[in-house]
């Protein structure tokens, strides 16, 4: 899993960052919040450890941001302070964990495997990338809060590119996930992206699906060219 930690003490940031290592996590950090909101929501995380005391911008902020952001990335905070008001301030912020200082890393790393454990089972009926969000339940999908309509074939579409995101998907599998081995002659599948890609992407700023010519088709926050 990939792990983002948060925290302006560098002993502590060195000591929970060898720790997740060793249990076999992939742990990028910041020393800060801005730095951390950045690569919160430019890149993408499993879970986010989260320090309350921050320069620049305090964790109830950040976590506060990221949820604005559509971003539900999985947080645990972490914080000196072990009022109730305070607690309730972090959950009330965002957070899904709240764990105070001194903490055994013994400990962190098993609420950590909790959450993970809990957002998988709830990953496989809901996709997101970025602040598109894909309820397979219900089938309903929404960006930035707002409701999309999409058709049969454009649902399929943004499922695979969900499901596999951010990695590059050849136009075969999409073709194949549309028509099986009945693959038109005609080249449907670009009317069909253009029409995927009116709705996802027209009537927002950022763009996520990307054409990556002489490969295929890529759903990224990542800037492309198309």
């Amino acid at each position: 899993m990939r792990l983002l930690v948060i925290e302006d003490n560098r002993d502590i940031l060195a000591n929970i960052v060898d720790y997740l290592e060793a249990a076999g996590h992939v742990v990028d950090c910041s020393l800060n919040g801005p730095g951390g909101l950045h690569l919160a929501l430019t890149e993408r995380f499993d879970l986010i450890v989260l320090d309350v005391m921050l320069p620049g911008m305090d964790g109830y902020q950040l976590c506060q941001s990221l949820r604005a952001a559509g971003n539900e990335v999985p947080i645990i905070m972490l914080t000196a302070r072990d009022a109730l008001d305070d607690r309730l301030q972090g959950l009330k912020a965002g957070a899904d964990d709240y764990l105070v200082k001194p903490f055994a890393l013994a400990e962190l790393a098993a609420r950590i495997e909790a959450i993970l454990r809990r957002v998988q089972g709830s990953r496989q009926r809901r996709l997101q990338v970025g602040d598109l969000v894909f309820d397979l339940e219900t089938v309903a999908v929404s960006r930035g809060g707002l409701a999309l309509k999409l058709n049969p074939a454009c649902l399929k579409l943004l499922e695979v590119l969900m499901r596999k995101s951010p990695a590059v998907v050849r136009r075969e599998v999409l073709e194949e996930a549309l028509w099986g081995d009945n693959i038109p002659a005609s080249d449907g599948l670009r009317s069909h992206l253009h029409l995927l890609r009116q709705v996802i992407d027209k009537p927002f700023a950022q763009p996520l699906l990307h054409t990556v010519h002489g490969l295929g088709y890529q759903l990224s926050e990542a800037e492309h060219g198309r």
